[in-house]
Formats: structure tokens, sequence, C-alpha cells
């Protein structure tokens, strides 16, 4: 599973009664779906997830996964407490298509989350997740923040690929990088290489025509031939595989260039809600070796990022939206939206960032 690249975790628009406004999450999901960004990522901490009831959860996954794009990389934040409601979640995200679960690390119970207490929970998701899962990492929201060596040893595991860390500390995502480069997989790809998921290979297949073949992504690793000059063919996909190694994506829009540099893949960043295409430009001049054009693009964006989101939270990154023409909207209790005040410091870092 690949992936590399920018991914929005989306907001959970809300009416002002505090209900669920799902006509809005639509829309969202339809407007990311046309930008440069490789996917989207439901239920994540900007999702406002830990605030939802289990049937708001469900039917977020529901509607968003109905919206998006089929090119798109769909992640869903499964993470709870208990690692069989994990399970119980993560299945039904794989019912709906999703492309693989985002679990963070469980907190509650901080003093009994000893190493062997998170490598037995991820060890038993893992096992039997239906999807490849990657590890998020949040210290500033939980209290916890997981070792660089136990996210090493994790790395180990066949259906853990990846990992959203984003405690901003840029040597630690060095440091499991470096920990992780013996973890070699083939990831199917297009031909162009873009990411390619079981999702896109069933719609690929069903709009192919006659003899359109169902061919599952993890059928093609296995029999495509090591060079990624390979070509496999389900419907009117072309694929070719490509090798990735345990990847790391992180969450500080603020340190985006230092940490691409320092081996990250890509990112997962609450910045991109509101301005995902300024974030992708940081991402795609990295990626062409314009390393000067990528420093530009990060100072452009980076004491709003920092501001807006570090500093404001979700009420910032919503109302940031509202200014970028995506629906932000209220956040739920005991979030409270900003004061007059904030909103025109947001409005002034905002000014040049508009997408």
């Amino acid at each position: 599973m690949l992936l590399s690249g920018i991914f929005p975790p989306i907001t959970t628009p809300f009416y002002p009664d505090g209900n669920v406004y799902y006509k809005k999450l639509e829309a969202n999901v339809e407007r990311y779906s046309r930008t440069p960004v490789a996917g989207m990522v439901v239920l994540g901490s900007t999702g406002e997830a830990i605030l939802l009831s289990d049937d708001e959860r469900r039917q977020v996954l529901k509607t968003a996964r109905a919206a998006a794009a089929n090119h798109k990389v769909l992640i869903a934040g499964t993470g709870i407490e208990s690692a069989n409601e994990t399970l119980r979640l993560t299945d039904y995200a794989a019912e709906l298509g999703y492309d693989v679960a985002m679990v963070r690390t469980p907190h509650y119970y901080k003093g009994q989350m000893k190493p062997p207490n998170m490598l037995a929970f991820y060890r038993f998701v893992a096992d039997r997740s239906p999807l490849p899962v990657i590890i998020y990492n949040f210290p500033q929201a939980t209290g916890y923040d997981m070792p660089a060596d136990l996210v090493i040893e994790l790395a180990n595991h066949p259906n853990i690929v990846g990992i959203k860390e984003s405690s901003g500390d840029v040597e630690k995502a060095r440091k499991i990088v470096e920990g992780t480069w013996h973890v070699k997989r083939s990831a199917t790809v297009t031909e162009t290489f873009d990411a390619v998921t079981a999702r896109m290979v069933k719609s690929a297949s069903e709009g192919g025509g006659a003899g359109g073949e169902l061919v599952p992504v993890a059928a093609l690793a296995r029999t495509a031939k090591p060079s990624s000059s390979a070509i496999s063919v389900a419907g009117s996909l072309k694929t070719r595989q490509k090798e990735v190694g345990f990847q790391v994506l992180v969450g500080a829009a603020h340190k985006l260039e230092a940490s691409l540099h320092a081996g990250a893949v890509g990112a997962i960043l609450a910045f991109a809600v509101a301005a995902p295409t300024a974030c992708y430009e940081v991402y795609a001049a990295w990626k062409e070796g314009d390393f000067d054009l990528a420093r530009l693009k990060q100072e452009r964006v980076g004491k709003a990022a920092e501001r807006v989101v570090s500093g404001l939270s979700i009420p910032g990154a919503k109302y940031a939206m509202d200014l970028n023409g995506y629906y932000g909207g209220p956040v739920r209790l005991p979030l409270l939206a900003l004061t007059a005040e904030l909103k025109t410091e947001v409005e002034q870092l905002m000014a040049d960032i508009r997408n």
C-alpha cells in the first residue's frame, strides 16, 4: 500500500445545534477529491471523532466513502481504547471499501501503557484487521508518546505499513525511518506510480467493459515480477509494482519540508483541510528535487499552519476552512468557537493562502 503524498484529515461538519451536517460533509469531500491530495483521512483527531457517537462515526464513514473520488486513498480512523472495539469499527470501514485503518495509541490508562501493552494491542489489531494498519501517535492530545524503538519493532509486522507521527519531532521521524530501512515490501501502483488499492481495482474492473476481471491488489503484489516495468491489467487499470518500506507520515505542516528531508514519504496535515493545495505544493517541489522552491513554499504556510492548527486547534482549522470556501462551521462542545479577535488573526494569517 503506497501512502506517499498529502492527506487532509477531514473535519466533521455540524449544524449550529450540534447535529452532524452530512450534506456539507459530502460537499467538502467532493471538493477535496478535485485537489491534488493523495487521499483523505476520515475520523481523525481533526474530525472530532472522539466526540462522536458510534452511530455517527459509522454514518460519517459511510457518507465520506460515497462522496470520495475512486482514485483517492481513503484512510479510516478506527482507533478506540478497546482493541475489540477498534476491530469492530475497522471491520465496518473495510465493508464500506476503505483502504487503510489508522489506529491511534490507546492512552486512557497511561500508567499501564508500557511497551508490552502497546505491542500486544497493535499486534492483536493488525493480526485480525482486514485492512493494512498505520499507527497514529499524537502525544499532544493523548499524553502518550510512543517511543521510536517500539515503532521500529512494530514495523516488522506484515500488516502494519506505516505511522502517522504527529509529535512534531523531526529527529524522531528520522530515527524511525533509519530504524526501519530493513523493511521491504511491494506496493501496487499505477503506471505513473500513484497508489492503487483493492477498491480502485474493483472500480476499474467493473467499468472496464467486457472481460474485466477483478484482481485483488494482494494477488497482484504476489504474482508480479520484481521489475517495476512488469505491467498487470485489471479492467481498464494498468498497474505495476513499487518497492516501499515502512512508511512515515508526519502531522506538523510547519515542519513538512524538514520532515520530508528526514525521510517521511508524506503527511496527514490538519492545515490541509483549509489549504490542501498549498500543502501539496511543498511536497511536490520537494518530490521534484527543487529544494529551494520547497523551502519557499514551506515559508509561505509555516507561520499560519503553526498558529492556526497547533495554536488554535480545530476551531482555528474550521474557521480557516470557512475562509477558503470549504464548510468548517461550528465545533462540538467542549470545544468553543473562536472569539472575534482570534477570527481576525486567522483572517490575517490566511490572507495569502487561498485554495
